[in-house]
This record gives C-alpha cells, structure tokens and sequence, in this order.
C-alpha cells in the first residue's frame, strides 16, 4: 500500500475548493467538459458526468488551477483518489501487469 504525505491546512484547502467550485463555472472548464472525453482512460462520458480532478490533488499541496484540473470519468476519479501522477500511472501498471496474469 502507498503512504501518502497529506497537506493539512484546512484554510488552505476551503480555499482551493472555492476556487475549483468557480472554475466549473466558467466557459472554459465547459469547454474542457464539452470534449466529453476522460484524461486518464479516455473513454467518452457526457459532459454532465464528467468530474473534474485535481493532477496534483488539493490534500497534496495542489491548486485549483487550469494547469492542474482535468475532466475525468467518476470511475477513473474515484480510483485516482488522492495520488500523485506518478503514482497513478503506476497503478494502473499494476492493474494492467495483473490483468495479462489472469
């Protein structure tokens, strides 16, 4: 299992949601969503069910910034939880790596 370091500021993180919450509401991020298309599986998803996920998530020390937030599926988002690039692309190594042993 993979130990995380947790970015604990509460004040911090109120924050970035505030901002993240602002930023779903411009055309921008409708844009982003309008492609209908998750950034890590790529699988197609209607815009209204696509989540937007923090890169580098916020308990991480990332920011709601448009360099840091993707559109994602709810399945990829929820699995992705709070890891890092480089951790997600390992697990999904994992899981593929144990899906060719089966």
């Amino acid at each position: 299992m993979m130990e995380y370091q947790w970015f604990e500021d509460d004040v911090f993180i109120k924050k970035e949601r505030q901002k993240a919450r602002e930023l779903r509401q411009t055309q921008w991020w409708k844009r982003q969503c309008a492609k209908g298309s998750c950034s890590y599986c790529g699988g197609f998803v209607a815009a209204a069910e696509l989540t937007m996920d923090h890169v580098v998530p916020l308990a991480r020390g990332g920011r709601s910034t448009k360099g840091n937030v993707v559109t994602a599926c709810k399945a990829c988002n929820t699995k992705k939880k709070q890891m890092m690039p480089l951790e997600w692309e390992a697990w999904i190594l994992q899981m593929k790596e144990g899906r060719e042993k089966d």
